[in-house]
């Protein structure tokens, strides 16, 4: 995967000018190995966001959440498809816009997600479930849209900025 100019599947732009915003825009093919390799192109292009190491693993975290749960669950019926990702940064921090053409969430919803229950024997605990809970809690604004055949899930990630954030 690479980053290259419109028309093609994928394109970085950088806009200087009111509050030095960057903007990227990615469209890749959905299967767990062309979302690893966004996640490595987003990463880099992301660079010119100047962000913390901290704020850059918890939009990596977010991102491969999502992701993932796209590739595992928006497609799992529908067959192959395309993923389009818009991020930018602005003042109020990293708005994120993921959009695709799989199956809808249930009830139009994203899930709530939970925590493992700590008096659960490990063993008894449930393999995964918990990504939901991580993307609410380190997101904001979080809407989803089913519109026509297409699922849009927008969010905004405080990067830059003095976030508390309880995970409990």
């Amino acid at each position: 995967m690479h980053i290259e100019p419109i028309p093609h599947s994928a394109e970085l732009t950088e806009e200087r000018g009111v509050g030095n915003s960057v903007e990227l825009r990615l469209v890749f093919p959905c299967t767990q190995a062309n979302v690893r390799r966004a996640l490595a192109s987003i990463m880099a292009g992301l660079g010119a966001m100047r962000l913390s190491e901290d704020d850059s693993s918890t939009v990596e975290l977010v991102l491969a959440e999502v992701l993932n749960n796209v590739t595992e669950h928006a497609y799992r019926d529908a067959g192959p498809g395309m993923i389009e990702l818009h991020l930018k940064q602005g003042d109020a921090g990293l708005s994120c816009q993921v959009i695709d053409n799989g199956g809808g969430m249930p009830l139009n919803t994203p899930p709530q997600g939970s925590l493992p229950n700590p008096n659960r024997p490990l063993e008894m605990q449930p393999e995964g479930g918990f990504g939901w809970f991580l993307i609410r809690q380190l997101t904001s604004d979080l809407t989803y849209m089913r519109c026509s055949s297409s699922n849009i899930l927008s969010f905004r990630i405080a990067v830059g900025q003095s976030v508390s954030r309880t995970v409990c």
